[in-house]
Parts: C-alpha cells; sequence; structure tokens
C-alpha cells in the first residue's frame, strides 16, 4: 500500500459542542470497509498544543500506510489559564491543579472516543480495534483515560462497561493519582510505553507529595508487570523528553511490531527493553516536584 500523506486535509469533526467546542480530524487510511484507528492526543503540558503539529505527521503517515485511520484530537487545556506566568508554581498549588487538568484532558479523550463509537458506520471504523495514543501531556491524558475505563470511574460513564480500548501507545507519559499509587481493578488493554530516565518534564518512576502526583512509565510497568497484563515497555537510558517525540519517526517497527503481536494478534507480552544510547553521557535521573514544575512553566 502506498504512502499517504497526513498533511493532506483530514476531515474535520466537531465531537464537543458549545461555547468551547472541541473538534477531531479524521485522516482515513486507502480501501473500501472499516478500518482500525489510533486516536491520538498531543503534547504541550496540558497548556499549549495543536493537534495538527507537523511534528507529529510522520507517525500519522506510517499509520495511515499501514491502514490505520488516524483521529487526532483536541482536549481542554487546563495549566493554559490555571495558573499565573509571573509567579512561582509552588508544588501544593501545582498538584491540585495539575490533577484537575489531566482528567479535563483523560475526560475529553474518553469523549472523543464516545463520538467515534457513535459515529463508527459514517466513519467507516473499525470500533474493535481504536488505539489510543499520545505524546507526553497527550500520553499522559490517554494513560489516565485507560486508568479511568478500567476503574469504571465516572470520568468513563458514557463508556459501555464492556468495552476497553485495543491498545494504548503511550510517549513519555504517566497517570496522575491522589490516592497513592494508581490501582487497576480489571485487566487493562496491551499498553506501550517510551520514556527516558532523565525526563525532567514528566516523572519516569514517580513524583509525589503525600501520595499525590505522577507515576511514570517506569511505576506503571512494575504494576502491569505484577498484574500479568500485556505490556511493552522501552526505557531508555540518560534520555530525556525527547523520548515525547523521537518515536514517532525512529521506532516505526517497534510500534508496528507491538500493533501486529498484541493488539491484532492479540499475544501476551511482557517485556522491559532497557536502551543505553552510544554517545550519551550520564546526567541527572533523579528530580524532586518542584523540578518538574520549573521545568514545564517556570
Amino acid at each position: 500500500m502506498a504512502t499517504l500523506s497526513a498533511q493532506t486535509k483530514p476531515t474535520t469533526y466537531c465531537f464537543v459542542e458549545g461555547e468551547k467546542p472541541l473538534y477531531l480530524d479524521h485522516y482515513r487510511a486507502e480501501g473500501e470497509g472499516y478500518h482500525p484507528c489510533v486516536l491520538f492526543a498531543f503534547g504541550g503540558g496540558f497548556s499549549h498544543g495543536n493537534r495538527a503539529d507537523e511534528r507529529y505527521m510522520p507517525y500519522f503517515d506510517m499509520l495511515l500506510s499501514r491502514g490505520f485511520d488516524v483521529v487526532s484530537i483536541d482536549y481542554r487545556l487546563g495549566m493554559a489559564y490555571a495558573l499565573d506566568p509571573e509567579k512561582e508554581v509552588g508544588p501544593i498549588e501545582g498538584a491540585w491543579t495539575m490533577y484537575r487538568s489531566v482528567n479535563m484532558a483523560a475526560e475529553d479523550v474518553l469523549r472523543a472516543l464516545d463520538y467515534i463509537l457513535i459515529n463508527a458506520v459514517k466513519m467507516g471504523i473499525d470500533i474493535s480495534y481504536i488505539v489510543a495514543s499520545g505524546s507526553s501531556a497527550g500520553a499522559i491524558a490517554v494513560l489516565q483515560a485507560e486508568n479511568h475505563i478500567v476503574n469504571r470511574s465516572h470520568y468513563a460513564k458514557n463508556i459501555s462497561a464492556d468495552y476497553n480500548f485495543a491498545g494504548v501507545i503511550a510517549f513519555a507519559g504517566a497517570i496522575y493519582s491522589i490516592l497513592g499509587e494508581p490501582k487497576w481493578s480489571d485487566m487493562p488493554c496491551p499498553i506501550m510505553m517510551f520514556h527516558g530516565n532523565a525526563d525532567r518534564n514528566v516523572p519516569y518512576r514517580k513524583a509525589t507529595i503525600l501520595a499525590t502526583g505522577f507515576y511514570g512509565s517506569d511505576y506503571i510497568a512494575e504494576q502491569l508487570h505484577e498484574k500479568g497484563a500485556t505490556y511493552y515497555f522501552h526505557s531508555a537510558h540518560y534520555r530525556d523528553h525527547d523520548l515525547a517525540l523521537s518515536p514517532l519517526t525512529d521506532n516505526h517497527d517497534e510500534i508496528i511490531a507491538f500493533i501486529e503481536r498484541c493488539i491484532l494478534g492479540k499475544e501476551q507480552v511482557q517485556h522491559t527493553n532497557e536502551h543505553i544510547a552510544e554517545g550519551i553521557e550520564p546526567c541527572q535521573t533523579e528530580f524532586s516536584v518542584q523540578d518538574y514544575l520549573n521545568a514545564n512553566y517556570n
């Protein structure tokens, strides 16, 4: 199948109407019938970002060339208006503001999913194979959304109790909790994660205050392993937040292998790939909550 260009004009739908509407762009792969689909959420610290950012286009092109439709979505940017840029963000204030922002974004991921499920016939999407994916803040949003589905939280109230994503692919993501480590009341879908252990923007392990805060990819992978869930974790030593974007161009074969084996083929895999890149010097890998806030917002 010939490679398509995601920069070709997609079909745009409004999936949340009202004073502040939210839109999604539907990039259609070649071929008749119903297609598997990747629902994508952009990055930007919950304060900025664009569903049509050109940096995501190589990823979209690759997915389209493999027969996957791509649905790239808006979500509410809770941090855009919550924090005064002239004021240093304290850990407590930042933690609670982030909690609200993360769950707003996750709720919008689930509202986009609900829209696709309702309009699947019109859009030509196979609802059995909807994969959630995101970069940075978008990766947090899709992991948080999956956690809401598994725990049947009120954020997932519009999603049928017997429905889940076919998979999640997260580039430098985490889950936010105010009650200690994330809970998994049911078995999650297959999850693929990329993360560098020197990431100052999204915690690789965790960053919490009194059990409130982010639990990163390394922590989640450990939980998934203990639960016997299907997962793949690409863990990169001394790599920073570039793992939010570099896999979108550099790790296509790895991503497709996971999709074909664990999502389409339903093969159970538990694997952590520890990667040390050549030419990268050892660097700081432990950060405080304030470090993360400063890296993102000051």
